[in-house]
């Protein structure tokens, strides 16, 4: 297939075609240091979106297994599994929908899996490593949307980015190596750009450009993150077989962050690999997708 080079003003121009960034998440975002504000936000989301509210319910009832009881009001939902977990609730819901909303082209459905499971793995890495400069919510939002650039591609160069794939995996090179052969420019600079267009915090926007392949001298915490979140994930193919492309894992990247693996990471582990089953079962009904 004929490469199709891309530029910066291409894909910005044609990104006006898609749907807004959810104000919701950059609202949480900014009152991450302001409970009361996260708190309204959260319930003008939480009252107002049939969806999150379902699956606020969902999760107060699986954390209520057991104990003979049904949650069936917001009120005691949010009382028994706390705003921190409505937050995280309200943050994937709202990424899903934005994700769903775009493609005019369906990707794999094991794309919002996968998604989901390096959001997750950012998530209780930043948790697991304590002191490392990092919101975990910001984690979080940034590894669900480290690959927003393939979401991109998938809506306005659907068959040129398959055959990029499967020669990638017949090649055996990494995804972004075949698409700056195919396009000029790999998905991690893509997602870079739409992120800034959206106006996304300065530091989820170089995670989404330096996720793939981090520079051990400019690497910020939460790029390194985002990169040991997605090799994670692949590692442990918390996507299916289709997503699980096991790359690299930066040496750098985990001096940042100060993490070794040894005994002490086989709860995180353990812990990433339950949230993604839960995650599974509350997310499910997707649109025929699995998170």
């Amino acid at each position: 297939m004929t490469p199709c080079f891309l530029n910066r003003e291409e894909v910005i121009e044609r990104s006006a075609t898609l749907p807004s960034f959810p104000r919701v998440i950059a609202d949480i975002l900014a009152t991450l240091d302001d409970p009361d504000g996260s708190l309204r936000v959260l319930a003008h989301c939480v009252e107002h979106d049939p969806v999150i509210a379902a699956r606020v319910i969902s999760a107060a009832n699986m954390a209520a297994a057991g104990r003979g009881s049904v949650v069936n009001d917001l009120y005691t939902a949010t009382s028994l599994i706390g705003m921190s977990r409505v937050r995280k609730i309200t943050l994937v819901s709202s990424v899903g929908a934005f994700l769903d909303s775009l493609g005019h082209n369906s990707p794999p459905a094991t794309f919002w899996a996968h998604c989901m499971s390096v959001g997750l793995c950012c998530h209780e890495l930043t948790l697991h490593l304590g002191d490392s400069g990092v919101s975990a919510d910001t984690a979080l939002i940034a590894g669900l949307l480290h690959d927003i650039g393939q979401l991109w591609l998938y809506s306005f160069q659907a068959d040129a980015y398959r055959a990029c794939r499967s020669d990638a995996l017949v090649q055996g090179v990494a995804d972004e190596v075949m698409e700056r052969r195919y396009f000029g420019v790999d998905h991690a600079t893509l997602g870079a750009w739409l992120a800034a267009y959206w106006g996304l915090p300065v530091d989820i926007a170089a995670a989404i450009e330096g996720h793939c392949e981090p520079d051990p001298k400019a690497s910020s915490p939460l790029v390194a993150l985002v990169h040991v979140g997605e090799v994670l994930s692949n590692a442990l193919g918390l996507a299916g077989p289709d997503e699980s492309r096991v790359t690299t894992m930066s040496a750098a990247a985990c001096r940042r962050l100060g993490l070794v693996f040894d005994e002490k990471v086989r709860p995180l582990l353990g812990r990433i690999d339950a949230r993604s089953r839960q995650a599974n079962e509350i997310f499910s009904t997707r649109l025929g997708t699995v998170a």
